[in-house]
């Protein structure tokens, strides 16, 4: 598991799609669902919710050897509003000149990196003009676009697609990602393979070990492998075809549920290849260990295999004769899990803990460019900070304050870092960094995702738990919201649970709501990453306990403030946010509506069904030999409790918190004559990935919320 199994997480794989709507009768430009008072005009984009659906999203960062060029992928709507493409634009990193457009195709492109000779390297599934037509739809392909511009061509094809690469820094060699039905030894044993299943008409899967399916995929039958591509082809000379490297299989004894391809990396002279390697752990359990493969002989060793921890993906020193990466200790009934920082000498295996008594938890780690520290980043206080830590040991420094980082990219002349930033009241932009300073919050670079203004104000709350610990919240609050018109009050829950609300998001966006009136309250309560190791073990395996005092604890100080209408008040939550949303309506009745968003409601259901049950059952124990857990913190055992509306809403192919969950919770609260819907998307995972289906969500959740906490009449969304 490259994270923990959490039922919600805002990344890998990303859910952080666009989702906003507005009913379909509604007037072009009026806000639907309008709360007394704080109204946003139309004019936002917020407001406009299909102007809000259209505004580009920037993600992914690639920085080209040289340091001169950042590529990015930024994300819009197609033609037809019916999907989401994107596409990859050129950042001036020193942020003087505008960004510019470097792709454009229906598929889009994504996955950005340069090789050592300025080419940018991406995958798409768009069309090779070149290539025979099978009447098939194309796979994706690894695409190389030259450092001056000029036509992008593909450079490295799979019958099953390209579904991830790694280029050597110093020598441009890459390995590809691709799934092999197992005993298919190349790439027409793997094409008549798949030919001979279709015309057959079977898609039936055998599996042999534990699990058979992960968020909203299948296992099997075939598994992602690791292939080394070598150097890439020179560009034909014009009206020559171009010839395509041989892929060769440096994994093929892979198959399912086991995968080569999480995040691998290449050393820079490209004579190595560093991958995570799932291994069984007990009966029907999965951990991660560290590999190291020679790429020309494919020979393997372990690098670091702890029985009682996850490795998660390494990354090469400059000289290649290290690696660092994250070591997950494994929770137990007792203990939630713990990270830390790993510095690994390639030669020998030897590890040395670079953080130490450092109470966060690190991620995504790399070096500096010469090799003397590592970056990473971590939960802290609400934000997902930088860090700078000495290879030689020492206290890790913080080198930025506000905003969430991601996609860190370091300069090989050691001038400057990279990456993407965001926060509540700012979306994912690019900045640059100062490689040694502490306390930075630099102006992002010029791009197409910058916003004009938000609907409303960004503050940062606290508050005081029952057990005297501090709660830390952020508090949108809509433009016009005051002691003479305060704003009706949402609590929105955050999923995880071992995660934070600290960065922008557009699925789960609260400036929706602050456009249609609403104050929006998000808070980290127990379990929540990023406040110290004390601060998770006190909701491990007692979620209905402090992560409930936290979420209320939260809510009284919000409503303590002249800006928020403490009648009007409603909550709502997804994954692990929905589990709180179904305990909270279980426990008070405090609150006007509550939205369950793919929640878990029957623990033990749920532990047994989900996708990775094994991780789960390490913090609620089996059911039959430890059954107080369960008892104490299930929602379905306390509905004869419930008083307040809900809306239930869930995706068929959410496999991570099963349909099940929702269907039991729907009928349960039927039965009851407890005022409910049920918004069922059968065809949307754990999140809501469609524009249409998006649109909906807030169509419905807005009109539940409008009913409920505004007191206007039940608008059904035309579509529905």
């Amino acid at each position: 598991m490259s994270q923990p199994p959490a039922p919600f997480h805002p990344s890998s794989p990303t859910p952080d799609d666009a989702a906003a709507g507005a009913p379909a009768h509604a007037a072009p430009g009026a806000p639907a669902h309008a709360a007394p008072g704080a109204v946003t005009p139309p004019t936002s984009p917020f407001a406009d919710l299909a102007a809000f659906v259209a505004l580009p999203r920037v993600a992914g960062l690639a920085l080209s050897p040289d340091g001169r060029r950042l590529a990015i992928s930024v994300q819009t709507l197609d033609p037809e509003g019916t999907k989401w493409q994107s596409a990859l634009w050129e950042v001036d990193p020193e942020g003087r000149r505008p960004a510019r457009r470097l792709t454009r195709s229906a598929p889009g492109e994504s996955a950005p990196a340069f090789a050592p000779d300025g080419s940018l390297l991406f995958t798409s599934a768009r069309p090779d003009p070149g290539a025979k037509r099978n009447g098939e739809d194309p796979k994706p392909a690894l695409w190389a676009l030259p450092p001056d511009g000029g036509e992008a061509r593909p450079v490295v094809v799979h019958p099953a697609g390209i579904g991830g690469f790694a280029v050597a820094a110093d020598t441009g060699e890459v390995v590809v990602v691709a799934a092999a039905m197992p005993g298919a030894a190349d790439a027409e044993a793997e094409t008549a393979r798949r030919a001979q299943r279709k015309e057959a008409g079977v898609s039936a899967i055998l599996h042999e070990a534990y699990p058979v399916r992960h968020w909203d995929s299948d296992l099997g039958p075939a598994a992602p492998h690791l292939f080394w591509a070598g150097r890439l082809p020179a560009d034909p000379p014009a009206g020559a075809p171009a010839e395509p490297p041989v892929l060769r299989d440096l994994t093929p004894d892979v198959v399912p549920p086991d995968e080569a391809g999480d995040s691998p990396a290449l050393s820079p002279d490209g004579r190595l290849v560093v991958r995570v390697e799932p291994v069984p752990d007990g009966p029907a359990g999965r951990r991660d260990r560290l590999v190291v493969l020679e790429t020309a002989t494919g020979e393997a060793r372990v690098l670091v295999d702890d029985p009682l921890a996850d490795v998660h993906p390494a990354r090469f020193s400059p000289d290649g004769t290290a690696v660092v990466c994250v070591r997950e200790r494994h929770p137990t009934h007792a203990e939630p899990p713990d990270y830390t920082l790993l510095h690994v000498d390639v030669a020998t295996g030897e590890a040395r803990d670079l953080t130490a008594g450092f109470d966060r938890w690190p991620s995504a780690p790399q070096f500096s460019a010469d090799g003397s520290a590592v970056y990473f980043l971590a939960d802290d206080d609400g934000r997902h900070a930088v860090f700078r830590v000495p290879v030689a040991g020492g206290t890790p420094v913080r080198l930025t304050t506000d905003g969430a980082y991601s996609d860190l990219q370091v300069a090989r002349d050691g001038s400057a870092l990279y990456a993407l930033r965001s926060a509540y009241d700012e979306p994912p932009a690019p900045v640059r960094l100062d490689p040694e300073t502490a306390g930075q919050h630099p102006e992002p670079l010029p791009n197409p995702g910058i916003l004009d203004a938000l609907p409303g104000t960004l503050h940062e709350l606290s508050a005081t738990a029952a057990d005297g610990t501090r709660v830390q919240s952020w508090l949108v609050l809509p433009e016009g919201a005051s002691a003479e018109s305060p704003a009706p009050l949402l609590l929105w829950v955050h999923g995880g649970p071992l995660m934070s609300w600290n960065s922008w998001s557009w699925r789960w966006c609260p400036w929706v709501m602050a456009a249609r009136g609403y104050a929006v309250l998000l808070p980290n309560p127990a379990l929540s990453q990023g406040f110290g190791q004390e601060f998770v073990r006190r909701g491990w395996g007692a979620w209905g306990e402090a992560p409930y005092t936290d979420l209320m604890a939260a809510v009284d100080a919000a409503e303590q403030r002249p800006e928020v209408d403490a009648t009007r008040t409603a909550a709502m939550g997804g994954s692990f946010g929905g589990y709180m949303a179904n305990w909270i309506a279980t426990q008070t009745d405090r609150f006007r509506a509550i939205v369950t968003h793919a929640s878990l409601w029957h623990i033990d259901s749920f532990v047994g069904t989900t996708d990775a049950a094994y991780f789960w059952e390490k913090e609620w124990g089996d059911p039959l030999q430890q059954p107080k857990r369960y008892e104490q913190n299930s929602p379905h055992r306390f509905a004869d409790a419930i008083r307040t509306p809900m809306l239930v809403i869930h995706g068929d192919h959410d496999y991570r918190v099963p349909i099940g969950e929702a269907l039991r919770l729907w009928y349960d609260l039927q039965k009851r004559g407890v005022p409910s819907r049920f918004l069922y998307l059968p065809d949307e995972n754990h999140w809501v990935l469609t524009p249409g289906n998006s649109r909906v969500w807030y169509e419905t959740v807005l009109a539940f919320l409008a009913e409920h906490v505004l007191g206007q009449e039940w608008e059904r969304p035309e579509l529905l």
